[in-house]
């Protein structure tokens, strides 16, 4: 568990011995269950969670139609959360659900914000997180608005095929904003 959160972090930085177990001394490991949610929609939202194991779907449920629209899978080595509640302290408007019992670490915006403050290390961590973050995203809006939906499938089989034996194509159907039908003719 912990030499995971270790090697995760120092992929961008290196650390002491006592620099990372004091990091590690502001996570709280988390274990749950296939189908549990880790955020529910209209709670509030305290932590961001580095996945150890498991898989887990962020998605916003359309109040009008009942639609659910998956914004992110994560999986081992990933960061989760509803970013909005979580930076802006405020209710959740989206809902975290595991697909596969899963365990991560919590850690708190108090603890981010006080390790940031104290160790220059881990707000360079976080910094270039956040950075590759947002590009993922732009990624992310450009080919919703400008690929087919035959593209955005070649796109993430091509980035993720792994996905592709972890998530029901029900789930996979809603990522890219497709048909379960329309899907199954993509795979063929």
């Amino acid at each position: 568990m912990s030499n995971q959160l270790r090697q995760h972090f120092e992929k961008i930085t290196p650390l002491t011995d006592s620099e990372f177990e004091y990091l590690l001394s502001h996570f709280v490991p988390k274990k749950l269950k296939k189908h549990q949610f880790l955020v529910q929609d209209g709670s509030h939202v305290s932590d961001d969670y580095f996945v150890l194991s498991g898989l887990l779907k962020a998605s916003y449920v359309n109040p009008g139609d009942g639609k659910e629209h998956i914004l992110q899978f994560a999986w081992e080595d990933w960061w989760i959360t509803d970013y909005q509640a979580y930076f802006n302290q405020a209710k959740a408007t989206l809902g975290i659900t595991c697909i596969q019992d899963t365990q991560v670490l919590a850690l708190s915006l108090y603890n981010r914000e006080k390790i940031c403050a104290e160790m220059h290390k881990v707000e360079h961590f976080f910094r270039r997180k956040s950075n590759a973050g947002y590009v993922a995203l732009q990624r992310r809006i450009l080919s919703l608005l400008t690929s087919s939906a035959k593209e955005r499938y070649d796109q993430l089989l091509a980035s993720y095929p792994e996905l592709f034996q972890k998530v029901p194509k029900t789930l996979i159907a809603s990522y890219l904003g497709v048909s379960r039908e329309t899907l199954s003719r993509f795979s063929k």
